[in-house]
C-alpha cells in the first residue's frame, strides 16, 4: 500500500488545474519551465512554484541543463495513485454489482406475484 503522506502530497499537487495541465504536457515529453509557463500565460516565477510542488510530490524531476531547467514526468508516482484508486474502484464495483443483483431479484419476485 502507498505511504499515506506520499499519497497526500500527490493528491494535493494534482488538486490544482495548472499543475494538472503541466503533468499532461509533460506526458508528451520533457519541457523547460518556460515551456510549461508559456501556454498558461504565467511568469517563470509562478511556473517554478508549481513545478516545485510537483517535484516535491515526486511527480516530476527537474534537471539543470545549461541555463535551463528541464522537467520530466515520473510515471511511477502516477502508477501508485492509479493503484490506490483501483482498489476503491473494485470496492465500489462489487457493491454496485451486489445492489444490481438485489434489485433484479426483487423485480423478479414482483413479476412472479
Amino acid at each position: 500500500m502507498v505511504e499515506q503522506e506520499a499519497l497526500d502530497d500527490v493528491l494535493k499537487a494534482l488538486a490544482d488545474s495548472t499543475r494538472r495541465v503541466m503533468i499532461q504536457r509533460l506526458s508528451e515529453g520533457e519541457r523547460t519551465v518556460g515551456e510549461l509557463a508559456e501556454p498558461l500565460s504565467m511568469s517563470l516565477a509562478g511556473a517554478s512554484k508549481h513545478v516545485g510542488v510537483l517535484e516535491s510530490a515526486g511527480l516530476i524531476t527537474r534537471e539543470r541543463r545549461g541555463r535551463e531547467r528541464v522537467c520530466s514526468l515520473r510515471p511511477n508516482a502516477l502508477r501508485e495513485l492509479r493503484d490506490w484508486v483501483a482498489h476503491y474502484a473494485e470496492f465500489w464495483d462489487s457493491r454496485l454489482n451486489a445492489l444490481d443483483a438485489a434489485l433484479r431479484a426483487d423485480n423478479a419476485e414482483e413479476d412472479d406475484e
